[in-house]
């Protein structure tokens, strides 16, 4: 036990370690607001957009800005209101007019005063300021051309004053007197006319502050509120544009922004990364005797799977149907084409989670990616074919497809046009998820070793050279291991453990055997010399411990994955050749001092997993039972206990988290499908089989 509990601190604390790392990776990129959550950042009215912002789905919403920005345009474009021209202006103004024209009249009329004095009467007047030109004519004019001056004055200045008269136009009103003048009038007294009137025109119309914001208000009650709509990918500020406020009030209405780093959304990423990674530790827990839990690299291969995913999801959302074209599920396929369907399932259901977690379209993106990755694994299952990962692909694609109609059809209805995208971006995601697994699971395998399901079943083959090679040099042993291969294959399948794996680890276990195939008894024609008995024990000892080294030669020769190198070097353990261990015993007379028992043990190392166990046991278990030939259930089975316990004996099985269970599993396994290979088989008489010849001619005899 002390040596094991080293190793076993080792990878739990890498465990550890692990799922702290990929916490934190994922905690910062759901809480990152520019980089990693393009969807969400904290933009402001006045800042210049870095990217082009597109609406990431359909809405149609009553904007208050615009509506807002509509009615104060409605507002400004009324004009200000005056009052109706006062007509009592008009009149007072007229009969000022009349009383200037009369005293004018007497003056001009005065006998009494001479010319000049005339003048000075004529320019002292206060209403009217006349020239000293206007002053000469007025005097000099004729009777009846004064009358018509005087009669068109007056008619004049009631025209212009029947009109509104604004305090700021009186000088143009003034200015377009002339205009009013009859043109029966020569110009001298068209002239007079107009510097007459003029000097009467007052406002008469004022500006009034009631029925100005009356109109106002009439204006903006007349302006309907507006409604604004985006189709999903429409562009709402194109790059390098500034911010409106009607920009922010589309941002907020699709949820594209948020007030900064808020202590909700913090604690709220916490929360759902914190549930994610206590499902890793349950897995954990449940599954202590797993092979990918108890190895560091498969650990870490996942690990960076999970967080390379992540990212790139959280990189892919600041468009409205990149994330639906994201292959995210190939995360959860690609694990599972690694290291089986349990450690898919476990890294799929957080990460679909994480995801889709804080957008705006969480509520369709998250059952998409999740639903769509579990059916994907299930369709997938064990990887046996090419046409899985087909399969699988067209799964994800339905899948999706169906999901996206029950949850985002319903609340966001988008046109055809949207419909057709959307069945283009989910069968992309779904071929493309399926080309992912299917290329980086072989990249995988390739570059670190990991040994995959698909490999298995390619070198598996009868055709594969080793096993052609195999079959041609040694025969018997290549017979042998398909035997010792049925054996492991049935009871790994009855303790959980990979039974793929364990069948073809033992087709390979002995390949070194055919670089020296007479050496070894089931290669050996009856009635041969034994090569065994003309040489020593040593030697023998030598070379048939040498077949696991060669094995392992051959094996990187024809560049099998150094997985199944482990079933070469682990099938024996550190075990000793007995047979000719007691050979050099018996030639000592049983001073073991004088033997050098190293000489014969095997390199090892001892079985590190389950499956090579099982083949150490199938294999020990399959050489007796044909070299016993058991003939009853019970017989069987003591053979098969006799074996586990001379193995245990040797300490063989400590590193293999074997329990109790799974060798009395194991121990049923074997004497059942021994019990099919060494059944008894009945005896024919030895009754001699009459020849055609005497046949036919007792037949002609009796007749």
């Amino acid at each position: 036990m002390s040596a094991r509990t080293p190793v076993s601190t080792r990878i739990r604390i890498l465990q550890i370690s692990l799922i702290v790392a990929v916490s934190l990776v994922s905690f910062a990129a759901l809480t990152m607001p520019i980089a990693l959550r393009p969807m969400t950042q904290a933009l402001d009215v006045g800042d210049v957009s870095q990217t082009a912002q597109q609406a990431p789905r359909d809405i149609e919403y009553v904007s208050d800005i615009r509506t807002e920005e509509a009615r104060l345009a409605a507002e400004s474009a009324v004009l200000p209101v005056y009052s109706v021209p006062d007509a009592a202006i008009a009149r007072e103004q007229i009969e000022r007019l009349r009383t200037a024209l009369q005293y004018i009249t007497s003056v001009r009329d005065n006998v009494v005063l001479t010319s000049e004095e005339k003048k000075s009467n004529l320019v002292a007047l206060s209403d009217v300021r006349l020239k000293l030109e206007t002053v000469d004519y007025v005097i000099g004019i004729s009777a009846s051309r004064w009358e018509a001056v005087q009669a068109e004055s007056l008619r004049v200045l009631e025209q212009v004053m029947r009109r509104a008269i604004y305090e700021d136009k009186v000088e143009s009103t003034q200015a377009g007197v002339s205009s009013f003048v009859s043109l029966t009038l020569n110009e001298q007294q068209s002239i007079l006319v107009s510097e007459l009137v003029s000097a009467f025109v007052v406002p008469n119309s004022f500006f009034s502050e009631e029925l100005t914001t009356a109109a106002r208000q009439s204006a903006r009650d007349a302006v309907e509120p507006i409604v604004r709509t985006y189709k999903a990918g429409e562009t709402i500020v194109p790059a390098g544009e500034i911010i409106t406020p009607a920009d922010m009030e589309a941002f907020q209405q699709l949820g594209m922004i948020r007030p900064g780093q808020r202590w909700e959304d913090m604690l709220g990423a916490a929360a759902i990364i914190i549930l994610s990674a206590i499902l890793v530790p349950l897995y954990f827990y449940r599954r202590k005797r797993s092979a990918v839990v108890n190895d560091p690299r498969s650990m870490l291969v996942i690990a960076i799977i999970f967080v390379v995913f992540l990212v790139g999801a959280r990189l892919f959302t600041n468009r409205t149907l990149a994330p639906y074209g994201y292959p995210l599920q190939a995360a959860g396929l690609l694990v599972t084409a690694l290291f089986g369907l349990e450690a898919g399932l476990v890294v799929a259901i957080p990460l679909s989670l994480l995801a889709s977690y804080g957008l705006s379209n969480t509520l369709d993106l998250a059952p998409y990616y999740l639903l769509s990755s579990l059916i994907g694994l299930l369709v997938l299952g064990p990887v046996r074919r090419f046409w899985g990962f087909v399969r699988a692909g067209i799964a994800i694609s339905l899948s999706g497809f169906v999901v996206l109609l029950a949850y985002r059809l319903p609340f966001f209805a988008p046109d055809w046009l949207g419909i057709v995208q959307f069945i283009g971006v989910v069968a992309f995601a779904g071929f493309s998820a399926a080309s992912i697994t299917l290329l980086l699971q072989y990249l995988f395998a390739q570059s670190l070793g990991i040994t995959t399901a698909f490999q298995l079943l390619d070198i598996s083959r009868p055709d594969f050279p080793l096993l052609q090679f195999l079959l041609r040099n040694a025969p018997g042993t290549y017979q042998h291991s398909l035997q010792v291969a049925n054996l492991a294959e049935q009871a790994a399948e009855k303790i959980g453990a990979d039974p793929l794996l364990t069948r073809v680890g033992a087709q390979f276990h002995d390949i070194g055997k055919a670089l020296n195939p007479t050496f070894f008894i089931e290669n050996q024609v009856p009635g041969n010399v034994n090569t065994h008995h003309d040489i020593a024990p040593e030697e023998s000892a030598a070379t048939i411990i040498r077949h696991v080294t060669d094995g392992v030669q051959l094996a990187r020769k024809y560049r099998l994955p150094e997985r199944l190198q482990d079933f070469i070097l682990e099938h024996h353990g550190t075990l000793i050749t007995r047979y000719q261990y007691t050979q050099a015993m018996d030639a000592v007379g049983g001073d073991a001092a004088k033997v050098e028992i190293e000489k014969f043990r095997y390199p090892g190392p001892r079985p590190n997993s389950r499956e090579t166990a099982l083949l150490m046991l199938a294999d020990a278990t399959e050489a007796r039972a044909r070299a016993e030939r058991p003939e009853t259930d019970d017989n069987l089975r003591a053979l098969v206990r006799n074996v586990i316990e001379t193995v245990q004996k040797y300490s063989q099985l400590d590193d293999t988290l074997l329990t109790l269970r799974d060798l009395n599993l194991i121990t049923e396994s074997f004497v059942t499908t021994l019990r099919g290979t060494y059944h008894p088989r009945i005896q024919y008489p030895n009754a001699k089989v009459p020849d055609q010849d005497s046949t036919i001619h007792a037949l002609r005899k009796e007749k």
